[in-house]
């Protein structure tokens, strides 16, 4: 079949949105074919649970209807799970054979796994060192409630498409923007999203752990509407206008909302690094790469003015722009014509899901 599309289904957002992406192969790389975002009406997913499934159903159809760019003709579909309901482990094993490894995994998956196994989807893959080569296996387990995945399956199968493969937004955003899916120091990714803010820690060759953060995009708007009296439509195109730009007198009582959540948010970060630090075990990297190396920032938030600036200046780790196209496009290209570096920060789930079935 030609390369599925990517639909990335985001639970947590206040009125909700979905994107599609669709790539399609160019020379020794990939381009973009198509892409569309759509608006969740609330209620149609509460807490990753879908609690309207023909209202979520149209919805897919609208999507893969009115893309943006080339015509989406294919059926298969790579798709992404609400984070908050999968649970990820990095265990050690002794190294064996693959066929006994799949026994062996799912009987210690037990002691970490908080459902029984029958209520679980559950898979792992073996995290291969980058550094030395260790007399034991690293492996990251994944699972979710069956309950949780089975109404996703069905409003796929519903709208007419065929699941290719599922996942966590996890695996999907660190595919998207971890060049190579390789770090020779341990990497933190922060998905700063509408109604929440999203930590990925990513070292060698996986992904080690995920938290959530209650400080958000649509969050400093409510702060802002409240602390200048506006309503949330002018207060946030304020935040957009200014960030924390500090221009002019308007500008300055933009930041002056904006820096108590933000300095909440920085604080709560630094909490997970020192917390990462003083737990990480052997991930076999090279000797100078045990600390965080640098911070990379996606999703509708990073587009923030000056919050790059100031995560840097807080946490004392360079902070970049993540680039959801660094394993799509050439080398060094950041967007597209459909679709800029800006606008793709919003993408980088669905980009990274289509990369795993390219």
């Amino acid at each position: 079949p030609s390369l599925p599309a990517s639909l990335s289904y985001c639970p947590w957002l206040r009125t909700g949105a979905s994107q599609i992406v669709k790539l399609k192969k160019k020379k020794s790389c990939f381009d973009l074919a198509c892409f569309k975002e759509v608006n969740l009406k609330p209620g149609i997913i509460r807490g990753g649970e879908i609690k309207k499934e023909d209202a979520l159903v149209k919805l897919i159809k609208k999507a893969v209807s009115e893309v943006e760019g080339d015509r989406l003709k294919t059926k298969y579909v790579a798709a992404s799970l609400p984070e908050e309901k999968a649970y990820l482990e990095v265990i050690r094993m002794p190294k064996m054979s693959k066929e006994d490894l799949k026994s062996a995994v799912v009987f210690e998956a037990e002691n970490y796994i908080p459902l029984p196994i029958e209520k679980v989807y559950f898979d792992f893959q073996v995290i291969p060192p980058v550094y030395d080569r260790p007399d034991h296996l690293d492996v990251l387990i994944v699972s979710l409630p069956r309950k949780t995945v089975d109404p996703y399956i069905s409003c796929f199968e519903k709208a007419g498409l065929k699941i290719r493969s599922l996942e966590t937004e996890s695996l999907a955003i660190s595919r998207a923007l971890i060049e190579g899916g390789t770090t020779t120091s341990p990497t933190l990714l922060i998905d700063l999203g509408a109604t929440r803010t999203g930590l990925i820690l990513y070292s060698g060759n996986s992904l080690r752990f995920t938290s959530f953060i209650p400080v958000s995009s649509s969050g400093l708007t409510d702060v802002i509407s409240r602390s200048l009296n506006i309503d949330l439509l002018e207060a946030e195109k304020l935040k957009i206008k200014y960030g924390l730009a500090e221009k002019g007198p308007e500008g300055k009582k933009i930041f002056d909302c904006l820096i108590p959540p933000l300095v909440d948010l920085s604080e709560q970060i630094m909490k997970y690094i020192n917390f990462y630090q003083s737990h990480s075990t052997s991930e076999h990297l090279p000797p100078n790469g045990k600390t965080i190396s640098k911070i990379l920032l996606c999703g509708g938030g990073a587009r923030l003015k000056g919050i790059k600036a100031f995560l840097g200046s807080q946490t004392k780790i360079p902070v970049e722009i993540g680039n959801p196209w660094v394993n799509i496009l050439p080398q060094g290209e950041k967007g597209t014509p459909l679709l800029s570096l800006d606008q793709s920060l919003r993408y980088a789930t669905a980009l990274g899901s289509a990369l795993r079935k390219t």
